[in-house]
């Protein structure tokens, strides 16, 4: 057996540096300064995740005119009731704590209006303005401040780090710690810990075009997956409707904020037609995301998109003033690709944003099936149902961020330390290194490009059942093929040997987002099926579970708060 690793021993370990890992670690530290905190980050903390991607903002009921039971009832119709509500009524509850928390202890700067309150404008699916923000980069200023707090404490940081696996105690009850992969050395450290947080964000990297950043492969389901957690609801994948189309540029797939649409941009067909009239006469560009990308997807399979095949978002109905001074670093992205925002329409195409499932958590972020392990963000399933709103997603990772922060605090002064399975780490060691001891193989980059196509063409905007056939079979084909992989010698800084491990998470996700979306026959928020294309809740206001050697299996949704009966939402547009 190898031991080939160093050792790290903290009370607590944060995988992940977003929103939801840097919370969780201030949180935790603030309530027990005595604790050993450890983030670990694939990026640089601060400087990677998706949190700092954030535009729009953050949705929190503030306004007297406003209310908490507003903000759940909109996230509820957009998550078209699959949603977990006590998570979804957590999620509301704290928002606003939350901000201004944000605000006083973190130092946290948002737009104010003229009276000093402050601002919030207007995204697709509110019954009520309230996404807080600032200007258009408001995830740059929150994860900038919660940086220089977390230097502010006595938390240690490990950069460039990833997560290879979750480990087991010796007696496979509970997870007590992780194998990390130190990629500028290419070392190994096997970290021991009272508590585990997962936080990696979510996996849309396994689409051709997607959003989230480049660290974003899955690796948190992944590894859950594998470590024995039950996963909820992956086949839910968010296409956000306006993804920057500027070819073969690094910047394609990037989102152009929603605030465009809710201040009152348009969306054109290449033929000059607001077509949204066609699929939501009322609300129009400010229908939810999934009903508006799906709006865009059949524009262009019906030959009225762009040659370059994309529509066209056009901001200048807004006149160039205010679009300058509320939207600059949209006007800045859009300029460096050789658009002007500002003047005329920008092509745009629906790209891969958020996945809505993911671990099953409670309230407290605990894994009633992993002793030990807690999650939050994006790697956590149920929280925003099968939609979910622009504006909830950094809320999502800041509320219970802090809920994970406090848990791991409360966990830490009744659990001891347990001896990890040694046995595990090395079998994870062994299958890490397996690439880089192979003289020949595949190139790891070829299979994530036939993946993200597969998935684009067959688990995509809408899907069938012969196309998610083809997909499955296409992906177990591709994990045959990654299983022999390699990787150039040396393991310092060895980006096909860091692909391969990325390539290896990204396909388990692709797997589990199929299977689902296979199981589950009907039309739904963002799982629209060609074949099953109405909304049915007599057989189907179920969550889609899976599990590590479990067939799929479906359970029903608790509706302890409200029903669909108590508020009709609309169904989406009929693929």
């Amino acid at each position: 057996m190898s031991r080939e690793w160093e050792e790290l021993r903290c009370d607590v370990l944060i995988l992940g540096s977003g929103g939801a890992g840097l919370l969780a670690a201030l949180h935790a530290y603030d309530l027990e300064p005595r604790l050993d905190i450890t983030v670990v980050a694939k990026g640089l903390v601060g400087k990677s995740g998706c949190t700092r991607l954030v535009q729009g903002g953050f949705n929190a009921a503030l306004d007297p005119r406003d209310s908490v039971e507003r903000h759940f009832r909109d996230t509820l119709a957009g998550g078209q009731f699959l949603n977990n509500q006590d998570l979804a009524w957590a999620l509301v509850s704290e928002a606003p704590d939350v901000i201004r928390k944000l605000e006083t202890k973190v130092g946290c700067f948002f737009d104010r209006r003229e009276d000093g309150q402050i601002h919030q404008k207007a995204f697709a699916g509110q019954s009520f303005d309230r996404t807080v923000h600032r200007g258009d980069l408001t995830g740059i200023e929150i994860v900038s401040r919660l940086h220089d707090q977390l230097f502010a404490r006595r938390i240690r940081v490990l950069d460039e780090t990833r997560a290879v696996e979750l480990i087991h105690d010796r007696a496979g009850h509970r997870i007590t710690g992780a194998l990390l992969l130190q990629q500028q050395t290419g070392a190994f450290v096997l970290a021991r810990a009272r508590v585990v947080l997962l936080a990696t964000g979510g996996g849309p990297r396994m689409y051709t075009y997607s959003a989230p950043s480049l660290e974003k492969t899955g690796d948190g389901y992944a590894m859950a997956y594998r470590a024995g957690c039950d996963l909820i609801d992956m086949e839910m994948m968010q296409f956000h409707p306006t993804g920057l189309l500027a070819g073969a540029s690094r910047l394609s797939g990037m989102v152009l904020e929603e605030g465009l649409r809710g201040a009152g941009a348009w969306l054109l067909n290449a033929q000059g037609e607001r077509f949204m009239v066609r699929y939501d006469a009322l609300r129009m560009e400010r229908a939810t995301r999934d009903l508006v990308a799906r709006a865009s997807y059949l524009e262009i399979m019906a030959g009225r998109g762009t040659p370059a095949g994309g529509v066209l978002l056009d901001a200048s109905p807004l006149g160039a003033e205010f679009v300058a001074r509320n939207f600059p670093g949209m006007v800045k992205r859009c300029a460096e690709v050789g658009y002007d925002l500002c003047a005329g329409p920008v092509e745009v195409i629906p790209t891969a944003h958020f996945h809505m499932g993911g671990a099953r958590i409670d309230v407290d972020c605990h894994v009633p099936s992993l002793p030990g392990l807690l999650v939050a963000g994006e790697d956590a399933g149920g929280v925003h149902g099968a939609n979910r709103l622009g504006g909830n997603g950094v809320a999502d990772s800041c509320v219970f961020g802090s809920r994970a922060g406090r848990t791991a605090a409360r966990m830490c002064a009744e659990w001891s330390f347990a001896d990890p399975d040694e046995t595990e780490a090395a079998q994870a060691q062994r299958e890490a290194i397996a690439p880089l001891a192979r003289e020949r193989g595949e190139s790891p980059f070829q299979i994530r490009d036939r993946l993200q196509r597969v998935m684009w063409d067959h688990v995509g905007l809408v899907r069938d059942a012969p196309g998610l056939e083809r997909a499955l079979a296409e992906i177990a084909e591709l994990e045959d093929r990654a299983a022999h992989v390699a990787a150039p010698p040396g393991a310092r800084w060895n980006l096909t040997w860091q692909q391969a491990l990325d390539v290896r998470s990204l396909l388990t996700a692709a797997r589990l987002t199929a299977t689902a979306a296979r199981h589950r026959q009907e039309s739904r928020g963002s799982h629209a099926r060609r074949d099953f294309p109405d909304r049915d809740d007599t057989r189907w206001l179920v969550n889609i579970c899976q599990a590590r050697d479990r067939t799929p299996w479906t359970e029903p949704v608790r509706l302890n708060r409200l029903t669909p009966d108590d508020l009709p939402t609309p169904h989406a547009a009929r693929p």
